[in-house]
Formats: C-alpha cells, structure tokens, sequence
C-alpha cells in the first residue's frame, strides 16, 4: 500500500470515528477511501464494517455515562442485536447489493423526517411514559432489531436511524439517546466482526490502519457531541442524513 493510501485511510478513519459518534453515518467516509484504495465494493464493505467497530467503542468510553437509567434496556436488547446483525451479514454474502443500495436513500431521509419531527410524532403516538412498558418493548425490540439486520447488511447511517427510533421509543435527553445509539452500534459491531471473520474476505491491512484512527476519532466525536446544545445537535444529524442521501442516490442512480 502506497503511502497516501495510509494517509487517506488515515484521515478516514478519524473522520469516521468522530462523525458515528455523534451523528451516525461516519461509513460513508471510510467506505469511500476503501474504494479509493482499490478494493472490490463488496470486500471493500466487509474490511470497513470491521474496521469501525473499535471506534463505536470508543465512543461508548466517551458517552457511557449519558447512557443513565437506561442500562438495563440495552442489555435486554443484545440478544435482538446479535440476531439482527447476523442476519444482515448473512444476506451481504449470499445477495447482490444493487437492489437495497437503491432503497437506502430512501431509508436515510425516512429516519431524518422522524429526528426532525420528532415531537410532533411523539404527540401523535404518545409520549414514551403513556404506552404499556409491553408496547414499548415490543417497539424498542422490532425497530432496533430491524436496524441491526441494515447494520450488519451495509451499516451507512445505522447510527441515524437508531437515534431516530431510540428518540422514539425512550424518554430522555438527545444526549441519552446518542449515547445508547453508541451502544447498540458497538454491539452490532463486534457482531459484524465476529462472522465477517470467520465468514468473509477482510482486508486486515486496511483494518490495521483504519482502525486505530477511528478510536481516537470515536472518543473525540463522543466528547464533542456531549458540549453541542440539543437543539443544535439534532439539526447537525437531520443536515447531515439529508447530505448522506444525497450521496447515496448519486451512487445508486
């Protein structure tokens, strides 16, 4: 690998790292640079899913402690991550990505109309407080668990689409939701590395270098986006799910 590939994988990775963490969607930078290297899209796909797993960790080091009384709802949710990413790595390998790369955009700009108007679903479905804590968890469970089978199948913009959901179904802060957005995507990613290892083709020298700069992009991002005001933060993630289904729609039409 030529030496500004290591600088471009380099700057990826951060930028990665730091943009998941706060907003979600951080793959469309390093997914990029993979491609730019020369690999074929689909290992080019795999080896990225790997490689931003550490920086999700690192923004779970970042936020953990915005996660609050909530702990206990993720650990109830990592059986329905688990299979969820499974499932979503397991149809990466066996289907073609033409077909659901055209629907993604679609996707993206849904869960960005459900962040930007937010309280106004809210009202229309209730608040969080004034449903059974069955409906809740019936909800919190299908929809996330939906967002890992896209997680484990592509991955770009999950962390937009579980603030989305997260926004919906649990009663706290932006900042609370980001945090167990963080979570629930290192969760899905150790997943992803675990069967795309066994299972896939992995660049490991492309890991070896995105990696690292997606940790200290991840721990960066999530200490940002904990000093950004609500309001301004959830237009942040609105502005740039919009701007990543516009990039994704140049790429699949």
């Amino acid at each position: 690998m030529q030496a500004h590939q290591v600088v471009v994988l380099l700057a990826a990775g951060f930028g990665a790292g730091a943009v998941n963490a706060a907003a979600g969607g951080g793959s469309l930078i390093s997914f990029p640079a993979l491609i730019a290297t020369g690999l074929p899209p689909k290992i080019a796909n795999v080896t990225n899913s790997v490689a931003v797993c550490p920086g999700y960790l690192a923004s779970v080091a970042g936020s953990w402690r915005d996660v609050g009384g909530e702990r206990r709802t993720l650990v109830r949710l990592l059986p329905t991550i688990a299979l969820g990413t499974a499932t979503g790595c397991a149809l990466l390998l066996v289907t073609s990505a033409e077909a659901f790369e055209r629907v993604v955009p679609f996707l993206v700009l849904a869960a960005a109309a459900v962040l930007a108007f937010q309280d106004r679903l809210k009202a229309l479905v209730g608040h969080p407080h004034q449903m059974s804590t069955r409906k809740r968890a019936f909800a919190l469970h299908g929809l996330v668990g939906l967002g890992c089978v896209y997680g484990g199948y592509f991955g770009a913009a999950l962390g937009v689409m579980l603030v989305a959901v997260l926004g919906l179904l649990v009663s706290g802060s932006l900042r609370q939701i980001t945090a167990m957005k963080n979570v629930v995507s290192a969760a899905e990613g150790l997943v992803t590395i675990a069967y795309f290892a066994v299972f896939a083709d992995v660049e490991w020298t492309a890991v070896a270098l995105l990696a690292p700069a997606t940790i200290a992009g991840g721990y960066a991002g999530a200490r940002i986006a904990r000093r950004i005001p609500q309001r301004i933060l959830r237009a942040g993630i609105v502005a740039y799910a919009v701007l990543i289904a516009v990039v994704l729609f140049v790429r699949a039409f």
